[in-house]
């Protein structure tokens, strides 16, 4: 499918650089994440498990694969039109430097939502040659996963409208993504050869889809009926790697 045409490109490039990877033992790859997320009207909480590949003669630079729980809890927060060919008319990373076409925007607030998503994601880091190699910058994204939790009560205008997490997650570039994803910008400080502490921002996308496609599109047959918030929060975590040398 059209869609899925930005997804196969990132997973493309992920494995081809896997595969040029130093190998290192399965052991010294396998990195644990507890992270605990805030920002305005948001709380998430997350735990992934990473397996990196170290690239380059002093294995600084490592990109890797991981499974990661996030549970999300929202107060108060309005979910607005989510597919792009609405938001923007266009897709994938077109989408991501084009304006909002206001007119096509429609909002349900909810007063309480709770989301759990378990995604594959991609995972990079590199330890900073300073510091006696005690500092570390890492990113991360979802790629692909499913999202599940109870149904949830919203308004839009002013009627009262039911809506539950949309299942299917996947990361097709801004706001051709679909469902729910998480993503980090972090520090890490290795306090001991096992253990870090992280800080950092994260960026999520929660979205809901509605019982019914509730809005009508303006000049069109179209109809919608999922809607999305994008949560930015402080992260804070910690890291294990139980086999680190």
């Amino acid at each position: 499918m059209k869609f899925l045409k930005p997804f196969f490109v990132v997973m493309s490039i992920f494995i081809s650089s896997i595969s040029f990877a130093q190998k290192l033992s399965f052991k010294e790859r396998n990195v644990y994440s507890l992270t605990e997320n805030v920002g305005a009207g948001s709380f998430a909480n997350a735990l992934a498990v990473v397996n990196y590949n170290a690239i380059g003669k002093n294995k600084r630079f490592k990109i890797g694969y991981g499974l990661r729980l996030t549970n999300f809890f929202g107060s108060d927060l309005t979910y607005a039109t989510a597919p792009a060919k609405y938001t923007s008319g266009k897709s994938s990373i077109a989408a991501l430097f084009s304006e909002n076409i206001l007119q096509n925007i429609d909002t349900v607030t909810f007063s309480n939502t709770q989301t759990n998503f378990l995604n594959l994601g991609i995972y990079f880091s590199y330890l900073l040659p300073y510091f006696k190699n005690k500092f570390e910058l890492g990113v991360n994204i979802d790629a692909v996963g499913f999202s599940f939790g109870g149904k949830q009560n919203g308004l839009y205008h002013n009627q009262l409208v039911s809506a539950k997490p949309t299942p299917l997650n996947l990361l097709l570039i801004s706001d051709s993504d679909i469902g729910s994803l998480n993503s980090e910008w972090y520090v890490s400080y290795w306090a001991t050869k096992k253990v870090a502490i992280k800080l950092g921002y994260q960026f999520l996308f929660n979205e809901y889809t509605t019982d019914n496609k509730i809005q009508q599109l303006p000049n069109s047959t179209d109809t919608n009926d999922r809607f999305r918030s994008k949560s930015r929060m402080i992260l804070f975590g910690i890291k294990y790697s139980p086999f680190r040398k």
